[in-house]
C-alpha cells in the first residue's frame, strides 16, 4: 500500500479523502466509496497503486478520441474501483470489483510506474492512457507514471467520468495531454438515480478547468440510454453547453448504450436516436458530432465544417482516408482542429 494525497487526518482516527467531491469521512479500517482507499489508524492508503486489473495497446480511436494523435497506439491501463456506480457500467467487473478480496488479487499484477513506461515504449505506442475504470481511484500511480511519460516523450490520456476535486485535477494536469470525459446529461436527478453521484456539477467544472486553465484536449461523450436521457430537448441542451462553455470545435460523441447490469432490461439505443442526437448537436453549432458503438456507421467519420468534404475516414478503428495537411482541410484549407 502507497499512502494517498489528498486527505485530512481528523479526531478517532477517522479521515476525510478530499480526492473527489464526495469527500468521504473514513472510519479506522474502513474504505471510502471507490473502495480503493483505506484508512490504516489514520493514515489514508491507496489500495490499488500499481495494481493493474487491465493493459492493452489499442487505437487512441478506442477511447474514443477522434481529434487527438489520430492513427496512433496509446498503452491502456486500468485498475480496480469507481467513484460512480452506474447501474449500466459495461466494466463492472473491475468497477465494482472488492478491492483486496482473494479472487481480485489474483486478477491483477504490479506494474511499476517505469514498468507502465517501458512497455508503451517497448510496444511502440505514442502514449499511455489511463482507462477501462475511473483512473482518479488511482491518482497517485497515475501522477507518477504520467510524470514519468512526459519525461520520455509520450503523452497522456485521462478518460474519465469528471468526477475529481479541483486541487488534485491541477496536480496532474501539467502531465496529462487529453481529458476524455464523460458527461451524461446535465441532470442532477439522472446523476443521481443513475450513476450515484448528487450531481454534475463537479463534472462541468473539471472539464472547464483541463481545457480553460490547463489547455488540454477534450473531447465529450454521452451515452444515450432510452426513457433515461434521451429527451430530445435535453440533449439540446446538453450540446448547446458543449458548444457554448468548451467551444464548437470540441468533439461530442453520442454513442449506443448496451443492456448491462441493473439496466439490462433496456433496449439498445436506436440508431434513429443517435441520428437525431447527432443532428441535434451539429444544429447548435457544434463542428465535430460523432456516433459511437455503431459499427461502420458513417457518423464516426470526420466531415470538414467548411467545406463539407468527407476528410477523416474510421474504418472500425483504423484511418481509411486521411485528407488533412499541416492541420487544413486539403479541399478547402480549413484549419480542422486536431492535436498531434
Amino acid at each position: 500500500m502507497k499512502e494517498a494525497l489528498f486527505y485530512k487526518k481528523l479526531d478517532n482516527l477517522q479521515v476525510e479523502c478530499l480526492l473527489c467531491p464526495h469527500n468521504c469521512l473514513i472510519a479506522d479500517g474502513k474504505a471510502g466509496r471507490c473502495g480503493a482507499r483505506l484508512n490504516t489508524s489514520g493514515s489514508l492508503m491507496s489500495l490499488v497503486y500499481g495494481q493493474v486489473s487491465s493493459e492493452a495497446v489499442d487505437p487512441i480511436e478506442k477511447k474514443p478520441l477522434f481529434h487527438f494523435y489520430p492513427g496512433s497506439l496509446v498503452y491502456s491501463l486500468g485498475t480496480l474501483g469507481c467513484n460512480m456506480r452506474c447501474s449500466h457500467c459495461q466494466n463492472w467487473q473491475i468497477s465494482r470489483a472488492r478491492i483486496g478480496a482473494e479472487e481480485t488479487v489474483r486478477a491483477t499484477r504490479y506494474l511499476s510506474p517505469q514498468g507502465a513506461v517501458k512497455n508503451a515504449l517497448n510496444s511502440e505506442c505514442e502514449g499511455i492512457a489511463f482507462t477501462y475504470n475511473e483512473p482518479t481511484v488511482w491518482f497517485e500511480y497515475t501522477l507518477d507514471v504520467s510524470r514519468l511519460a512526459k519525461e520520455s516523450g509520450l503523452y497522456t490520456v485521462y478518460v474519465t467520468n469528471g468526477y475529481i476535486n479541483i486541487e488534485p485535477l491541477d496536480l496532474i494536469a501539467p502531465y496529462l495531454d487529453a481529458f476524455r470525459v464523460d458527461i451524461k446529461a446535465l441532470d442532477d436527478v439522472f446523476y443521481s438515480e443513475v450513476a450515484g453521484v448528487p450531481s454534475v456539477k463537479p463534472v462541468l467544472e473539471s472539464a472547464l478547468r483541463a481545457k480553460n486553465k490547463w489547455s488540454m484536449h477534450v473531447e465529450a461523450v454521452t451515452n444515450i440510454i432510452p426513457g433515461k436521457n434521451d429527451d430530445p430537448g435535453a440533449l439540446r441542451g446538453l450540446a448547446r453547453w458543449v458548444r457554448k462553455e468548451l467551444g464548437k470545435d470540441t468533439p461530442w460523441h453520442v454513442t449506443r448504450f448496451l443492456p448491462c447490469l441493473e439496466l439490462s432490461g433496456l433496449p439498445s439505443t436506436p440508431v434513429e436516436t443517435l441520428e437525431m442526437a447527432q443532428e441535434i448537436g451539429l444544429q447548435e453549432g457544434l463542428e465535430y458530432v460523432y456516433i459511437g458503438n455503431v459499427p461502420l456507421h458513417s457518423g464516426a467519420n470526420t466531415y470538414c465544417p467548411g467545406c463539407g468534404e468527407l476528410i477523416i475516414e474510421r474504418g472500425g478503428l483504423v484511418l481509411a482516408r486521411y485528407e488533412l495537411e499541416r492541420g487544413n482541410c486539403r479541399f478547402c484549407g480549413k484549419k480542422v482542429v486536431v492535436r498531434q
